[in-house]
């Protein structure tokens, strides 16, 4: 009866053991995604804010060069006229190689941050890879 009743209690220690196993690696997982996602927010803010100071510049870069356009053929608009004929274009090459030029780079950034392990300069990828050929 003895024994019944210590495998009971060892059994009730394993179980109560798994149990917070389970509860910690669930936490943990939990954790790494709120990190994840937090790394990759901010990485995306930081852009965000650059791509609107460069837009800025850019802006008023435009309008002095209509303007400088626009006087040097006497008639301001055709300045203006130029510089949007420009960027229409820049358009329409942004469209026809949006996919090699926005989506491929933007996905593998986000890809990367979410993979990269935060203390060390090696990624997952990289350590999937060597765990690969270690196994082959």
């Amino acid at each position: 009866m003895d024994n019944v009743e210590n495998m009971a209690t060892s059994v009730d220690k394993l179980y109560e053991k798994a149990k917070k196993y389970t509860e910690t690696s669930t936490e943990l997982l939990a954790l790494k995604a709120v990190d994840k996602s937090a790394d990759v927010l901010s990485s995306l803010t930081a852009i965000i804010l650059i791509v609107i100071v460069v837009a800025m510049f850019t802006l008023f870069i435009n309008i002095g060069l209509g303007l400088f356009i626009g006087k040097l053929l006497n008639q301001y608009y055709l300045g203006f006229f130029i510089v949007s004929a420009f960027y229409l274009v820049l358009a329409l090459l942004l469209y026809v190689y949006r996919v090699e030029l926005i989506k491929s780079p933007v996905t593998n950034l986000i890809i990367v941050k979410l993979l990269k392990s935060k203390h060390s300069e090696v990624n997952i990828f990289d350590k999937l890879k060597d765990n690969n050929h270690e196994a082959a």
